[in-house]
């Protein structure tokens, strides 16, 4: 993602022989206990080997023998409420981030709080999702990964992202629907349950279950640092 200038290389080239050649100096000073001797050493081989060093480092820059091309994506994590998908997308967006990454993460929570009239019917559910997916489209045009973790329920919707998208991965957080009722921190399944709130999805709204989602995770069956190992190990991303 970065191209090293040639003034990185001569700085990197400068501060290094500092160090190599006050090692050299000290080195030939304690072999022969001569000042001057090792002074002369030092001297003649801090312009040889910066030259050396200097061309060693453009030359393996045009190689590419063992560095690996990651392209920037959209990882597109879907399920129902309380499958997991915010923990885990936000661990995976932590360990990518460390790596050194360009990386952004869009959750529906912090995302509503923007767009604070955004509705829950299936026209306004779509909006939103279209919206955030036009978005998450012109980051990673611009050579940003991003991790959006949305229930976006409909299939449709989900496949009108993919298609603004160059590099989409859906990821499905299968999570059962009983295991994310008993995970209710919010309460927000029993009062659905109640008929307090309308139009939940897995209650009385429907969520259209991935047809052929790239990766599939249920969270009920591994902690999260094993269900990001996982969703790494298929982007072929090991730690």
């Amino acid at each position: 993602m970065f191209i090293e200038q040639k003034r990185r290389s001569i700085v990197k080239t400068i501060s290094w022989r500092i160090w190599a050649t006050i090692t050299t100096i000290a080195l030939v000073f304690l072999f022969v206990g001569e000042l001057k001797i090792a002074l002369s050493i030092g001297i003649f081989e801090v312009f040889l080997k910066m030259v050396l060093y200097f061309f060693h480092e453009r030359f393996w820059n045009k190689i590419k023998f063992g560095e690996k091309e990651i392209k920037p994506s959209v990882i597109w994590f879907t399920g129902l409420s309380g499958s997991g998908k915010s923990t885990l997308s936000e661990a995976l967006y932590q360990t990518l981030k460390k790596k050194g990454l360009k990386v952004e993460h869009l959750d529906g929570d912090s995302i509503r709080d923007i767009f604070p009239k955004t509705g829950f019917s299936k026209e306004e559910r779509n909006r939103h999702i279209r919206r955030v997916g036009f978005l998450a489209s012109k980051l990673e045009n611009n050579g940003i990964t991003v991790i959006a973790s949305f229930i976006s329920p409909y299939q449709e919707t989900r496949d009108f992202v993919r298609n603004l998208c160059s590099n989409f991965i859906e990821v499905h957080v299968a999570t059962p629907l009983e295991v994310c009722e008993e995970r209710d921190t919010k309460g927000l399944y029993k009062k659905a349950r109640k008929g307090e709130i309308k139009q939940f999805t897995g209650i009385d709204d429907p969520y259209e279950i991935p047809v052929n989602p790239e990766f599939s995770i249920d969270t009920s069956n591994f902690t999260i640092e094993e269900s990001v190992n996982k969703v790494l190990k298929y982007l072929n991303m090991k730690k």
